[in-house]
């Protein structure tokens, strides 16, 4: 909000082990309405603006992506740089200079490195019953069933048509979705066309 954003998303506290329960959205969702309704940061356009701190931290920004950006096209642009691994070694360093970083102190994460509570409190998780994943794969079989195949079939060869001509896809898939083409069929097209990118172990 500070930095002037135009919209704001903030993640559950269990979203990395589960669905969010009620209680994790609540807490986001208040989070939120917090910072709208009782910080006053939305009642000025720019906060910060004019704060040194900031815009010296915009600047380096803007350099450094510019700097890695001139990289990229003297190794012949994005596309090669991703065959020679140079931006999933790049990836893979910051990570690792990161958890050097958290292992040594340099950086700080409340709760993980410093202030580390004697007892791991449990945070509850939200189970979906199996029911739901059996109801699910019923539908779908369902529908299957009941739609018109050939006509799936022959949308899902335009598809397959316009990818292998450099068409635009969207109005072929599109059409495929009216028949009720599936996610999964549509997917299988474009690995039959494309093939499946294996990402080169370059570390």
């Amino acid at each position: 909000m500070l930095g002037g954003t135009q919209s704001l998303h903030t993640n559950s506290m269990d979203e990395t082990l589960a669905l969010p329960t009620e209680e994790a959205v609540t807490v986001s969702l208040r989070t939120q309405q917090i910072i709208a309704e009782e910080s006053g940061v939305a009642n000025s356009i720019d906060p910060l603006g004019g704060s040194y701190v900031i815009e010296a931290l915009t600047n380096r920004i803007e350099k450094e992506a510019f700097d890695y950006i001139k990289r990229i096209d003297d190794l012949g642009g994005i596309i090669k740089a991703i065959n020679i691994g140079f931006p999933q070694k790049e990836i893979a360093d910051a990570a690792y200079r990161y958890q050097l970083e958290l292992d040594r102190g340099g950086r700080v994460i409340v709760g993980v490195n410093k202030y580390i509570a004697d007892e791991e409190i449990p945070i509850q998780t939200l189970k979906i019953d199996e029911k739901v994943d059996a109801g699910q794969k019923e539908r779908l079989n369902e529908i299957k069933k009941s739609r018109n195949n050939e006509s799936v079939k022959s949308h899902l060869c335009s598809i397959a048509d316009a990818a292998r001509s450099g068409k635009n896809l969207m109005p072929f898939i599109i059409d495929a979705v009216r028949e009720y083409a599936t996610v999964g069929e549509i997917s299988d097209i474009f690995r039959e066309v494309y093939g499946v990118y294996r990402d080169p172990a370059y570390f």
